[in-house]
């Protein structure tokens, strides 16, 4: 128990630790609330259990890094453990008690404690060697990535090392004071059959010490280790290791998006708008703006974009990183309202960085903290083309094209059907009330390419019996690679002039081949009050075949391998409908490496279709070629019209290469007459 002087030293030292703690919490609030909306806000009460199973079982975490995040639960769990492990060694510090008593209830506390702390010692120590000594690579960054200059200096491994050796004196004072107490009382409560083992071995080392000399040590090792807390709490606010509280706040507050990529909205019509997009940090919503406090820097993101990964300057966790060292070093100019001193593009990312996003969703799937960087850099791009009209020239050619004739290939709209030339097939205009519309696409009414998949979906649905409509010239671009680039003034056009046509047709359901156009009618234009029943072309085929309306026959022979397209899979969930029908079109379905909601993007979107690639070590799509091709397989297939556009060049770039095909097309092969 403290002595009466050091008890008024506690409480004067608390009390100023936690003015100066507040006063850094109070500036990062003022700085957050400074954001905009963001999209989907709901109810958060409703998700307070979810959260707090997320925050508590770092459920996110487990998806890649095994050893290191077996190592990173050992400090999680162990550190929000004590929390009520510095709660009761201030009760002990000032009343004369055993905390939770000697029963049951505090024996099993004190076994707790004694194996979370060295689960944590254990743990931070396994970081600072893999940082500092084994020098994960991991952890780094190309030289070509833009870095704000006290991270580029190593600002990342000085936080990282200050936060390692306050947890090494906190948790490790704790510890050892508790082997003093053992040490006082070999024979007490705290003994090794009450269950602290750790601790015991320790206090052997104590054992010939005066009583004088032990009470001597378990003062100094109260103040180690509860002083340490309170000099660092004004610190904890411009650390990394804040995410340990705003993780938890960010799985709360994080909006419900119809879709992992959906956006937000502008609203065009209200003349108070005087910004869109984000040039400066304070102009993010309010989400990413807290996504840099909730960071734990650990590049995980960086580890699965396709833009970083083929060597563009791209890096998700750099700009999360650099975001929280501007904010740090403007807290207290931003905090009082004023405007930050630099644009992002002058101090946190490059324009070719900003370029290379294709908005694949890679890095918010990945983050164990519910980050979203992707978003930071859509909102980027609104305020580049919208404000600054300044973006890659080859995107005009899409604007102008959807702008004028309703599709990024800028052909005219006579030639929308052109690809249906001998099939009859039937418009709306033919039959008002079909069983399906199907939304045939620009990709697949345009591209010579798509033009076959589009084709091959056209003899299965009549093969099936399906009583399907299209649009025909009535249809335009939804306007997906407007959206990602930047243009939601287009694509708002393009949104509302599609569900006016939608709304007085009135689907029962509608069918597309491609992702993009399902992502952006079923997930998207319910923000122009359009709500549509939305399948994607492999799962109404999987229910054609699961009902017996088709019937197929065995391909010829060879493997088959499937590659998950971003806005099919990742972004909306659904993984098994293609797999489910290649499994009737052959036994030697092989799977690549990163599959599913793992799967690496074909480079084409994020309205990276209609322009060159950024400057990096190689082409992204030739990545994921290649990796295709590792299995063995002969055929590739595939669900998206960008994805076959891209890979198919890909395997024209090699000799003999895969077969791309569509899966649509591999069951248009197997249909027997």
């Amino acid at each position: 128990m403290l002595t009466l002087v050091e008890k008024i030293l506690f409480v004067v030292a608390v009390a100023v630790s936690l003015y100066f703690t507040y006063r850094g919490f109070e500036k990062i609030y003022l700085i957050v609330r400074r954001g905009g909306p963001d999209a989907g806000d709901g109810d958060v009460l409703k998700r307070l259990g979810q959260a707090a199973v997320k925050w508590l079982a770092l459920l996110p975490t487990w998806q890649v890094r095994l050893v290191p995040d077996v190592f990173h639960a050992m400090l999680a769990w162990g550190f929000t453990f004590y929390f009520l492990v510095n709660a009761g060694e201030v009760i002990q510090g000032y009343f004369p008690i055993v905390f939770l008593g000697s029963g049951p209830v505090g024996d099993a506390y004190r076994f707790l404690a004694d194996l979370f702390s060295v689960a944590v010692l254990v743990g931070i120590i396994y970081f600072l060697i893999r940082r500092f000594i084994a020098k994960d690579a991991a952890l780094t960054y190309r030289k070509d990535v833009k870095l704000m200059p006290r991270v580029a200096s190593g600002g990342v491994r000085l936080d990282s090392l200050i936060v390692g050796a306050f947890i090494l004196v906190h948790v490790g004072s704790h510890f050892l004071g508790e082997s003093f107490d053992l040490a006082r009382d070999a024979n007490g409560v705290w003994s090794w059959q009450a269950g602290q083992p750790f601790g015991s071995l320790v206090s052997a080392l104590w054992t010939g010490l005066s009583p004088s000399a032990i009470v001597v040590g378990q003062h100094v090792f109260f103040w180690l280790a509860l002083g340490t807390i309170l000099a660092f709490l004004p610190y904890f606010t411009y650390t990394k290791h804040l995410h340990l509280i705003v993780s938890g706040i960010s799985f709360l507050v994080r909006p419900q998006r119809t879709s992992l990529g959906t956006l937000q909205t502008i609203d065009f019509e209200d003349e108070s708008i005087e910004q869109m997009g984000a040039a400066r940090i304070e102009q993010l919503p309010w989400k990413q703006i807290l996504d840099s406090y909730a960071c734990i820097m650990c590049n995980r993101c960086q580890d699965v974009c396709p833009a970083y990964l083929t060597g563009k300057e791209l890096s998700p966790s750099a700009l999360e990183v650099n975001k929280r060292y501007y904010l740090n070093a403007n807290l207290s100019l931003l905090a009082a309202g004023q405007a930050s001193p630099d644009t992002m593009l002058e101090c946190l990312t490059s324009e070719s960085a900003l370029w290379a996003c294709t908005a694949c969703g890679a890095c918010v799937e990945v983050c164990p903290v519910g980050n979203e960087p992707m978003f930071d850099l859509m909102h980027m791009r609104r305020n580049q083309v919208l404000m600054e009209s300044n973006f890659p020239r080859e995107l005009q050619t899409a604007f102008k094209g959807m702008e004028r004739n309703n599709n990024p290939w800028n052909l005219g709209k006579r030639e929308r059907m052109a690809w249906a030339k001998g099939l009859e097939i039937p418009t709306i205009e033919d039959k008002p009330e079909p069983e399906v519309l199907w939304w045939v696409g620009c990709a697949p009414a345009y591209d010579a390419r798509a033009q076959g998949t589009a084709r091959a979906f056209a003899r299965v649905l009549k093969a099936a019996g399906v009583d399907f409509a299209v649009l025909g010239q009535m249809e335009n671009c939804t306007g997906d690679s407007a959206r990602r680039a930047g243009n939601e003034a287009l694509f708002s056009q393009l949104a509302q002039a599609n569900v006016e046509v939608l709304n007085e047709v009135k689907p029962v359901r509608i069918v597309t081949t491609c992702p993009h156009c399902y992502h952006t009618l079923a997930k998207e234009y319910g923000q122009f009050g359009g709500n549509y029943d939305v399948v994607h072309h492999t799962q109404l085929i999987q229910e054609l075949i699961a009902a017996g309306r088709l019937k197929l026959s065995a391909p010829a022979s060879g493997r088959m391998t499937f590659h998950d397209p971003c806005y099919l899979g990742r972004h909306n969930r659904i993984f098994d409908a293609p797999r489910s029908v290649l499994a009737f079109l052959t036994p030697e379905l092989v799977e690549m490496g990163r599959r599913r909601a793992n799967s690496f993007c074909c480079g084409a979107g994020g309205a990276q279709m209609w322009k060159e690639e950024e400057h990096g070590s190689e082409p992204v799509y030739q990545n994921r070629y290649r990796e295709a091709a590792a299995t063995g397989a002969s055929t590739l297939a595939v669900a998206c019209p960008f994805c076959l556009t891209m890979l198919t060049d890909a395997s024209k770039e090699v000799e003999n290469g895969m077969q791309v095909k569509d899966i649509a097309e591999l069951v248009a092969e197997c249909l027997v007459p």
